[in-house]
C-alpha cells in the first residue's frame, strides 16, 4: 500500500496575493507573518513589507508566483503561501498552497501598495489585459511604509471555543495599522485588535516543555519592564531557577487557592501567555486558563512569536507614531514623517 511520509517545518511563514491574465503576473507585495508556520494565515500578523526577508528570498518568491500563475492559466486573483527555511547560511523557499481565488488579505496589500487588486482582477476576467490597463508583471515597487494586519478574535463571545493559535482559522475579523517604522505600526495593529498589554501589571506564564528554553529571554524581559509573573508549576520552576521573582499558582483547579482561574477573574494579572506542544491532554490542561482570559477579554497569547513582538512594540521606538490619512502615506514623502506625532501612552492596570 502508500505510504505517506509527513514532516513539520517550522519555518518563517510568508503570503502572496497576485493577480495575473495569463500572459503576466502583478504581485503587489509580498506579506511576512509574524507566527511561524503551524498557526493558520487567517489568524497571524502579517507584515507589509516583509523585514526580515532578504533579496534573493524575494526574487525566488516572485519568481516561483509568477511560474504558478502562468503555469495554471490563471486569469484573474491568486493567492500563494510559502515557507522559507534557513539551514547553514541557505534558504530554501516552499511552496505549500495555492488558491486560484481572492483571499482575505486582498484589501489589506490593495490599501498599504495602492494597487487596486479587485478592480485590476474584474477587468482582466472581462478580457482586459494588464499591459491595457497599464501595468506590468513582476513585483510592484515598494512602499515607503509599513502596514500590519492583525486578527480579531470573537472568543468571549462564543462559548466553549477554545483560543488556540493552530492550523484552523480562529479569527472573526481583522485591523491594519500602518506608518512610517514597524514598531509604530504594531503598536496601531495591537491595539485596534486589543492585544496591546497594559504597562503595568501581573501576567500568567504557562510555558510548554518544549517552549521553555526559547521563553527565557522573553520572561527576562517582562521582568525588566516591571511586570509581576505568575506561573503554573513547571514554568515557575524554571523562572525561579532564573532567580527571577515569580507567584506559583496551581493549574489544577481542584487543589486549592489562588489557581489559574482565580488570579484571572480577581485581575491579578492583565495578560496571559500560554503556550502547547504535543497532543490533546496539554491542549485540555489549558483550554481552562485561555477561556478565562476570553471571558475577562484580557490579551492571551499562545505564540511566542506574538508575545514577543508586542513586549518589543511597547519599548520607546514604537510610543511615537504618526496620525495621517492613508493616502498621506501611500505618497511617501518623507517630510510627512513629522506632521501630527502623537505619544503612546501605555494604559494603566485597573
Amino acid at each position: 500500500h502508500p505510504v505517506l511520509i509527513d514532516k513539520y517545518l517550522q519555518g518563517k511563514e510568508v503570503e502572496v496575493d497576485a493577480v495575473s491574465d495569463g500572459e503576466e503576473v502583478l504581485i503587489p507585495g509580498i506579506m511576512e507573518h509574524i507566527e511561524r508556520a503551524g498557526v493558520h494565515s487567517g489568524d497571524a500578523v502579517a507584515i507589509y513589507p516583509g523585514v526580515n526577508l532578504t533579496e534573493e528570498e524575494v526574487n525566488t518568491m516572485v519568481d516561483y508566483t509568477t511560474r504558478i500563475g502562468l503555469g495554471l492559466q490563471v486569469k484573474g486573483l491568486m493567492n500563494v503561501q510559502m515557507l522559507i527555511m534557513r539551514e547553514n547560511g541557505r534558504s530554501s523557499v516552499y511552496v505549500f498552497e495555492v488558491n486560484p481565488r481572492g483571499s482575505r488579505t486582498v484589501p489589506f496589500i490593495s490599501k498599504v501598495t495602492g494597487v487596486p487588486l479587485v478592480r485590476i482582477a474584474i477587468k482582466v476576467m472581462a478580457g482586459i489585459s494588464l499591459a491595457e490597463q497599464g501595468y506590468k508583471g513582476g513585483l510592484w515597487k515598494k512602499q515607503r511604509l509599513v502596514g500590519i494586519k492583525a486578527p480579531v478574535f470573537s472568543m468571549s463571545k462564543l462559548i466553549g471555543v477554545d483560543n488556540y493559535l493552530g492550523p484552523e482559522m480562529k479569527s472573526t475579523g481583522e485591523v491594519m495599522g500602518v506608518d512610517y517604522t514597524f514598531d509604530a505600526a504594531l503598536v496601531k495593529a495591537l491595539l485596534a485588535a486589543g492585544l496591546m498589554l497594559p504597562g503595568e501589571g501581573g501576567l500568567l506564564l504557562s510555558i510548554a516543555d518544549g517552549d521553555k528554553a526559547e521563553s527565557q529571554p522573553l520572561i527576562e524581559r517582562l521582568h525588566s519592564l516591571q511586570y509581576g509573573l505568575y506561573a503554573t508549576e513547571g514554568t515557575a520552576a524554571m523562572i525561579e531557577a532564573m532567580n527571577l521573582p515569580v507567584k506559583m499558582v496551581t493549574k489544577k483547579l481542584s487543589e486549592g487557592h489562588p489557581n489559574v482561574i482565580d488570579v484571572i477573574q480577581d485581575n491579578s494579572v492583565v495578560g496571559v501567555i500560554n503556550t502547547v506542544t504535543g497532543g490533546r491532554l496539554p491542549l485540555r490542561d489549558g483550554f481552562d486558563i485561555r477561556r478565562a482570559a476570553a471571558e475577562k477579554r484580557i490579551p492571551c497569547f499562545t505564540s511566542l512569536d506574538t508575545a514577543r513582538v508586542v513586549v518589543e512594540a511597547m519599548s520607546g521606538a514604537g510610543k511615537t507614531f504618526n496620525v495621517q490619512p492613508l493616502r498621506e502615506y501611500l505618497r511617501g514623502n518623507p517630510k510627512s514623517k513629522a506632521r501630527n506625532p502623537k505619544r503612546y501612552q501605555n494604559p494603566k492596570s485597573k
